[in-house]
């Protein structure tokens, strides 16, 4: 298990006072408030504004599916197999 010694006296100050005031040890202050910090500085997953679902029906109507050539039924199957039709 990795550890991490911090000789900075303010900082052992507001760990221990930070716990006191939350009832968890130093370590669970320290952790939530670095996941605190590293959450606010990440940029969010998702842009704001649109949805997903609003981004993906932009890009299905600026990126149509081609149009259907020919129907791919049974007969069709038989033909490209070369079995002989019902």
């Amino acid at each position: 298990m990795a550890s991490l010694f911090v000789k900075n006296d303010e900082a052992a100050a507001l760990a221990a006072e930070v716990a006191e005031l939350r009832g968890v040890t130093k370590s669970v202050a320290v952790i939530e408030a670095l996941r605190k910090e590293r959450d606010a500085l990440r940029p969010p997953l998702q842009p704001k504004g649109k949805s997903l679902i609003e981004r993906m029906d932009q890009y299905r109507n600026g990126h149509p599916l081609p149009p259907k050539v020919r129907e791919a039924d049974k007969a069709f199957f038989d033909r490209l197999w070369g079995e002989p039709e019902d």
